[in-house]
């Protein structure tokens, strides 16, 4: 961990310099070896909250610490998998051996639906950016001509359709809502479904980004000759360096 307030006048630009490029990598690096998540509840009011600092919490009277798991973004249960291909295919079929020739002018009873949000299946954690939230839907009966489903995370519209991928990337750390809606030609809201899902980030890497950031910010508010200098230095030091190096190789042969 490198600390600014440190470095002194003389040798601190050239480290500056010299972590720029670390700096930059750092921030574009993908997030890896995730640290694992705990599930603590409030006994009194049934809160729920999602860290992975459990130390945080394991002093606290009436906390229920738990590690829970974490799904990646790229892919869900093959249990859950086969179960959604399974509904749209038997769906989709149902659905065209289903539809009547009718006349505009015959009024249809509304259908009484059945949904269910089949993924996630629970109240799940997530790791932002790094994971999507897959939604996969279920209905009884098939869909009717005119009907229709859509998909809102936190009350914006994502998706229309059984499926739905919503990236984590702009979304806030904390509790968020995936509601599903069956709604009619007219607009009517036949029936819907919710499921709470909580997005996190990574403690860490939130901090090591934030010292970062301030490095870089240093940086940048240095006058040019000096941005000039460092860049001089950072070029004699990679070559000495080099230099180092064929030394050793050049001893080892010799030997």
């Amino acid at each position: 961990m490198i600390s600014l307030s440190k470095l002194n006048v003389s040798k601190g630009h050239a480290k500056v310099g010299l972590l720029t490029i670390t700096a930059i990598a750092s921030l574009c690096a993908p997030l890896a070896n995730a640290a694992p998540i705990y599930k603590v509840v409030d006994e009194q009011t049934g809160q729920v909250t999602f860290t992975d600092r459990p130390q945080s919490y394991e002093q606290q009277v009436g906390k229920q610490v738990s590690q829970t798991t974490v799904t990646t973004g790229n892919g869900t249960s093959g249990s859950n998998n086969n179960s959604t291909r399974d509904n749209q295919t038997a769906t989709n079929a149902t659905q065209t051996a289903s539809i009547p020739a009718t006349n505009d002018a015959t009024v249809k009873a509304p259908i009484n639906y059945q949904l269910a949000i089949t993924e996630p299946s629970e109240e799940r954690a997530y790791r932002r950016p790094a994971q999507s939230i897959n939604v996969a839907l279920q209905i009884k009966p098939a869909l009717q001509a005119g009907d229709s489903v859509r998909i809102y995370f936190d009350g914006n519209e994502v998706a229309q359709g059984l499926n739905a991928s919503i990236a984590t990337i702009d979304a806030l750390p904390g509790a968020h809502t995936i509601t599903a809606v069956i709604q009619s030609v007219k607009g009517q809201t036949l029936q819907q479904a919710a499921r709470t899902v909580y997005v996190i980030q990574n403690n860490t890497t939130l901090q090591n980004n934030k010292k970062i950031a301030k490095q870089l910010l240093a940086y940048q508010n240095l006058p040019w000759h000096q941005k000039v200098m460092l860049k001089l230095r950072q070029q004699d030091g990679s070559l000495q360096k080099v230099q180092s190096n064929q030394s050793i190789t050049n001893d080892a042969f010799t030997k």
